[in-house]
């Protein structure tokens, strides 16, 4: 069997794809309620195959300033997350980490960028490990890796690597809702095509 690209899916492999990106999403929204010990409401995640150049308009734009957490994936799975978070919702989660007050938009203090790494850690790795338990394919995510920076910049990293393998990714916007404050996030996974292959191939979407 060869590999399937992203410009080669079919409506099956989209409904598996968007079916991974809903529970995925929702274990993480789950496990950031946990941690921050409130009730959090999801809006229903909008999961697509985007073109590699269309991610970074998703996320306001090259110059836009946002919060990166990058992790490697190793295994069954080899590739790369990224759980990108807009600023001023970044300064949200901390706030409600932190029993702030939600208007307080200074700059990030180290703890603030320790809890903010965190949440992306807990965010990512929930989301893999529903991959993980859905394909029955092991997926061993890095240590975090955040920046805060243009998103351009944040998607140079794994341009370098989409470039030598293909141009389109997994892209999963998702909104979470406390007391009527909105947190927008997005997970980008780049599998490698093998990678990508199993995951279809355990799915049952596979040709």
């Amino acid at each position: 069997m060869g590999d399937i690209k992203f410009n080669n899916l079919n409506e099956g492999h989209l409904d598996a794809l968007s079916e991974v990106g809903n529970i995925g999403a929702g274990n993480a929204n789950t496990a950031l309620s946990q941690m921050l010990n409130k009730r959090i409401d999801m809006d229903v995640p909008s999961v697509k195959i985007a073109d590699f150049d269309e991610v970074s308009g998703v996320l306001g734009g090259a110059e836009n300033l946002i919060v990166g957490i990058l992790v490697n994936v190793k295994g069954d799975i080899n590739g790369m997350m990224i759980v990108a978070i807009e600023k001023s919702s970044a300064h949200k989660l901390v706030n409600m980490l932190m029993g702030q007050e939600l208007n307080e938009l200074d700059g990030f203090t180290q703890m603030d960028l320790s809890a903010l790494c965190e949440i992306g850690n807990i965010l990512a790795s929930s989301y893999l490990s529903s991959l993980s338990a859905m394909t029955g394919l092991a997926m061993e995510p890095s240590i975090p890796h955040l920046a805060i920076d243009m998103a351009g910049a944040i998607l140079s990293v794994p341009a370098i690597e989409l470039g030598k393998v293909d141009d389109r990714v997994l892209l999963i916007k998702n909104e979470f809702l406390e007391g009527g404050e909105s947190v927008m996030g997005n997970y980008i996974l780049l599998p490698d095509p093998p990678s990508f292959n199993k995951i279809l191939t355990s799915l049952g979407a596979a040709e």
